[in-house]
This record gives C-alpha cells, sequence and structure tokens, in this order.
C-alpha cells in the first residue's frame, strides 16, 4: 500500500470524516472503497458506451432472437 497526499475542500473532508465516524472505519478506507466503486462505475459506462456503438454499427436484425423464443419458459403453463 502506498501513502499519497491529496488536496480536498474541507466541506469534502468533513462529510467524508463524518460518514467514516458513522461507518466504524477510517478515511482512508472510506476513501479507497469509494474510488475502488468509482472505478467500477466507469468501466460499467465505457462498457455500455461500446456496446451501443457495437448495436450501432451492427443493429439487431429482426429474427436475430427469434431461435430462443421456444427456449423461453415463464412458468405459466
Amino acid at each position: 500500500m502506498k501513502t499519497i497526499q491529496m488536496t480536498l475542500d474541507d466541506n469534502l473532508v468533513e462529510a467524508v470524516d463524518k460518514i467514516a465516524k458513522e461507518l466504524k472505519t477510517t478515511r482512508s478506507a472510506f476513501t479507497r472503497t469509494a474510488l475502488r466503486e468509482a472505478i467500477d462505475n466507469l468501466n460499467v459506462i465505457q462498457l455500455e458506451k461500446k456496446h451501443k456503438r457495437g448495436y450501432k454499427i451492427h443493429p439487431v436484425s429482426k429474427d436475430e432472437f427469434s431461435i430462443w423464443e421456444g427456449e423461453q419458459d415463464w412458468g405459466d403453463k
């Protein structure tokens, strides 16, 4: 693990400290979790954009998924 120095707004530090205290964790642990979640969210957003571009280039055809219609089981029979 590496120690780093960051510059944050006072109100942000106060909010983090309050939440960290409520969660019975440290400022560092809370920040690590928040950064991991932000990275995960960014990765999801990037994948969604990639899929959207792919479907724009290669749109779904009318019958692309029709082969699976007979495989569906909604439990209502």
